[in-house]
């Protein structure tokens, strides 16, 4: 039986958080996932991921899939230009080499930047644009994506995760596949409309299936009923990026009907300004959430927030663990990358007792933290997750890895690589017991919570100090738009439209 179309498969997917000092190299998208051809399917054919969702579609409607490249990386500082640069030429490459193709599913993130393109997710679409022609190019985004005018008028349709943590990334990808099918047959004609209120949402308050987004979700989806009405997303924002585009935006797509699509965005632009006040939440500084943790039903989860790894943190934030081991009534397990002392620890053997130095960060920037320390084991961290969990990934490498423990009775895994807390087999393929803890310690804001809420019954966001700390009005933004909300006050009707 002949394909009916030919679909070209390809992304860019990362992260970018401009405040981080060390920049995003190749060797942090090799550490991550650079697949190329029918790699790609090999590794997400089966997985909660978009481009699992896309696959199953377009293989039910007997439509070929080329996959030409997809590289991602671990969230992190800007994308050096090298990197950015050799990227583009490998996918280019390969995409010349599947030319011509009827269409394109495109996986960016939406939040990415590289030194010398601010809005390198805009860009690298622009030039798919420039080099496909006419065609339908149809993608997904990342519910944290700061999105630009350029990505909007680069493709016909974008269509961003609804849920944080980000568990219906597969759902999603389908949903964008279906649309592209319906395009290539002649049965809608898509036209997208963005919008960019002045506004850009805590990150604590990014929580879907609770308050204010729960209602924020809820009044988008009565919207998407509406005739005419192919498609709403809401792009909650990533703070974290010093760009024109940072903040809150929402695209809507319409069936050949901007107007309408105006007139539904201004409604959701409405509701999401007239409420701005929930959406910058209260902190909780560490001391606070330690008396609160002391109360509450063991383990408590608590979402270091100024070292969300997923926002692109160095994964060393020893605040916490300092106030644990200073408190002593609380055990605890907490995750730290610091590839130097996992050399230093591999110098004992399981059991052996030593004096361990953690090159970590603080409130005051780069601090070292030492303690005594009994060796459990030495192994390397390869893990693998089956369950849908934020991010969407099967494998999962850490590299050599450590686990010791303090004497206070503070458990400390040590990593090679930087991995962020979105499986909860990170300790169990290696019998580490989460029930044991009183506390466990998870790198993040919202996207643990899918993995771990099955063994926390509570759960804190703890206002920890970092380059990925709740308030984003403590960060030097040059380049957002202004007025913007919280960092200003702002008057309904203050919108940019493309």
């Amino acid at each position: 039986m002949s394909h009916l179309h030919k679909i070209a498969l390809l992304g860019i997917y990362h992260e970018s958080n401009t405040f981080v000092e060390t920049k995003t190299d190749l060797e942090d998208f090799r550490n991550g996932h650079f697949l190329v051809g029918d790699a790609i399917r090999q590794e997400y054919r089966d997985a909660h991921h978009e481009i699992g969702g896309m696959l199953e579609v377009l293989d039910r409607h007997n439509i070929q899939v080329v996959p030409v490249m997809y590289a991602e990386a671990t969230p992190g500082g800007t994308i050096t230009a090298e990197t950015y640069a050799a990227l583009l030429e490998r996918m280019w490459t390969e995409l010349e080499k599947v030319l011509p193709v009827d269409g394109c599913l495109v996986v960016p993130h939406g939040a990415g930047v590289s030194e010398d393109y601010p809005d390198m997710d805009g860009h690298w679409l622009q030039t798919l644009r420039q080099k496909v022609g006419n065609i339908p190019i149809v993608g997904t985004l990342d519910l944290h994506a700061n999105v630009s005018p350029t990505m909007v008028e680069s493709t016909d349709v974008l269509v961003a995760y609804k849920q944080n943590p980000h568990i219906d990334q597969r759902e999603i990808g389908m949903a964008a596949a279906n649309l592209l099918v319906q395009q290539l047959n002649g049965k809608i004609q898509p036209r997208q409309v963005l919008v960019q209120p002045p506004l850009a949402i805590s990150i604590e308050q990014q929580f879907t299936k609770n308050e204010p987004c729960k209602s924020l979700y809820a009044y988008a989806d009565r919207l998407s009923q509406r005739e005419g009405i192919l498609s709403i997303s809401i792009q909650l924002g990533f703070p974290y990026a010093d760009v024109a585009e940072m903040g809150t935006s929402f695209i809507i797509v319409s069936d050949n009907d901007p107007r309408l699509a105006l007139e539904t965005e201004q409604e959701l632009e409405n509701y999401l300004l007239q409420n701005k006040e929930s959406f910058v939440g209260e902190k909780i500084d560490i001391p606070a959430a330690l008396e609160l943790a002391e109360a509450k039903e063991k383990p408590v989860l608590l979402l270091d927030m100024g070292d969300n790894i997923g926002g692109g943190s160095p994964a060393n934030n020893i605040a916490l663990l300092e106030a644990l081991e200073r408190k002593g009534t609380l055990s605890s397990f907490v995750c730290i990358y610091d590839p130097n002392a996992v050399k230093a620890a591999a110098g004992y053997s399981p059991g052996e007792t030593f004096s361990l130095n953690i090159a970590g960060t603080d409130r005051h920037g780069k601090k070292s933290f030492s303690a005594n320390v009994r060796l459990l084991w030495i192994k390397e961290g390869d893990f693998q997750e089956d369950n849908a969990r934020h991010g969407g990934q099967v494998n999962y490498h850490m590299g050599k890895t450590a686990l010791v423990v303090t004497d206070n009775g503070n458990t400390v895994m040590l990593t090679s690589l930087r991995i962020p807390p979105f499986s909860l087999k990170q300790l169990t393929a290696f019998d580490v017991v989460p029930e044991s803890f009183d506390v466990i310690v998870a790198k993040g804001v919202i996207a643990p919570i899918a993995a771990y809420s099955p063994v926390c019954p509570s759960i804190i966001q703890v206002n920890t100090p970092g380059v990925t700390q709740a308030d984003m009005t403590l960060f030097h933004h040059q380049h957002r738009r202004k007025p913007m909300y919280p960092f200003e006050e702002i008057t309904v009707g203050q919108t940019e439209r493309n």
